[in-house]
């Protein structure tokens, strides 16, 4: 049976068994708690920077809807450590894995939450809900489009509830921003511009004997073997092409969400796309650092991602997003909202205007839906959607010139070149 808690499951035995049964008191919640069989089991893939920080520290063993079952991660010392910080927040000893398919395959865990480089995202999503495990995964939600449109292939044959984590959308400043702009507050949506930051090339540093605590092997996975280096692994994977897209795809995989969620393209995307970027002339980091990429909507709608910093209507901006429209402009960034007319931010929206979804906890959210089965605010569509705006950003600067999409078949008009960039080939033994 698809994902079945305990709490699904002793609701839908009790309701089998014809004489009365005594049920024992672990089911029930001490109080001001859930039940344990109201907790979502949860096995933690990626325990890194992001995975242990972030999601581990502050989000999993916090929330008392959730009792974390086990711990993956290629890197023995992370792997450890997260196992340390659940023993010292619960008093738990949880199950610790360097496999991601072990965590994926114990009958006990219900979801599993993915933190890992961006070229492990979809195969492990996939396996996942292919083992009945809902997803929370991280942005960008995978490293080739044609990996989005198998997810959510496989979220709809399996009912998978997933959450990419964009988590931008459960913030009431970008909320705002977009039900602003969706309802016309602006006047007619005119241009859209995502700031996201470039990077610091860095400098080579030698191959070296990988430590003993890393599978290095395993980390790369379905990438090219390549000799192990510092500073290809933990954050600074994310400058190399072979694991990632870049900032493009990094801050990307945020701002051109919200800008996707202000135009209403969700379930679409642009109809063309060209863009210009620079290159680390001799390495190491081969992703484009400094950029600027033009995106052509329908309704005339014009997008602009940029690495900045620029000026826009007068606000000096390195990094968030800026709607402009004929009556005016509102621009988001974390922690900050500003309008052309400051009144706009006082907005009290009537029953006819249009209201975006609402979740104030990014991680609530997805529990919240793993209970009712519906899906999640940045579910895999969105997630995949908004990271094919990335990717197609990327592909346009390698291929140095205009490209044609379309986002009903998901794919290039009458460019074979380009559509050999919608997939990957990937190291045996590793499939999708």
């Amino acid at each position: 049976m698809k994902n079945q808690t305990r709490r699904r499951f002793i609701k839908s035995s009790a309701a089998l068994m014809a004489a009365p049964a005594i049920v024992p008191s672990s089911v029930f919640s001490k109080e001001g708690q859930p039940a344990p069989s109201d907790k979502v089991i949860v096995g933690s893939i990626g325990v890194g920077d992001l995975g242990r920080r972030h999601h581990l520290k502050n989000m999993l063993l916090k929330n008392p809807r959730i009792e974390v079952a086990a711990v993956c991660d290629v890197d023995r010392d992370h792997r450890d450590l997260a196992a340390r910080d659940v023993w010292e927040t619960k008093k738990k000893k949880v199950g610790v894995y360097e496999d991601f398919r072990e965590v994926c395959e114990r009958d006990d865990i219900d979801a599993v939450l993915i933190a890992t480089p961006d070229h492990w995202h979809a195969l492990i999503a996939n396996y996942a809900m292919q083992c009945g495990k809902d997803v929370f995964c991280e942005k960008p939600l995978t490293y080739t489009i044609d990996e989005g449109k198998k997810l959510v292939q496989t979220a709809r044959r399996y009912g998978s509830v997933f959450q990419t984590g964009s988590q931008q959308r459960s913030d009431k400043r970008f909320r705002l921003a977009c039900e602003l702009v969706r309802n016309g507050k602006i006047g007619k949506l005119k241009q859209v511009d995502t700031i996201i930051g470039g990077i610091n090339p860095g400098s080579w540093q030698k191959p070296a004997t990988p430590p003993s605590a890393l599978n290095w092997d395993f980390w790369l996975g379905p990438a090219p073997y390549v000799d192990y280096a510092p500073n290809r692994v933990h954050y600074q994977f994310r400058w190399f092409s072979s694991y990632s897209g870049g900032k493009m795809t990094d801050w990307g995989a945020h701002h051109n969400d919200i800008a996707q969620w202000g135009i209403g393209a969700d379930g679409s995307g642009p109809l063309k796309v060209k863009g210009k970027g620079e290159r680390h002339p001799n390495g190491p980091h081969d992703v484009f650092f400094n950029f600027d990429v033009e995106y052509d909507y329908p309704d005339g709608v014009k997008m602009f991602c940029h690495s900045g910093p620029i000026e826009l209507n007068g606000v000096k901006i390195d990094n968030g997003v800026m709607f402009t429209g004929s009556d005016g402009w509102v621009f988001v960034k974390r922690g900050k909202i500003e309008a052309s007319n400051p009144e706009l931010l006082k907005t009290e929206f009537s029953s006819g205007d249009e209201r975006l979804y609402l979740s104030n906890h990014h991680h609530n959210n997805w529990l919240d839906c793993i209970a009712s089965r519906e899906r999640a605010i940045c579910d895999v569509e969105v997630g995949h959607r908004s990271c094919t705006v990335c990717h197609l950003g990327n592909i346009a600067m390698i291929l140095g010139r205009e490209l044609t999409w379309n986002p009903e078949k998901e794919e290039f008009e009458n460019d074979a070149q380009a559509n050999l960039l919608l997939r990957r080939p990937m190291r045996s033994p590793w499939t999708m």
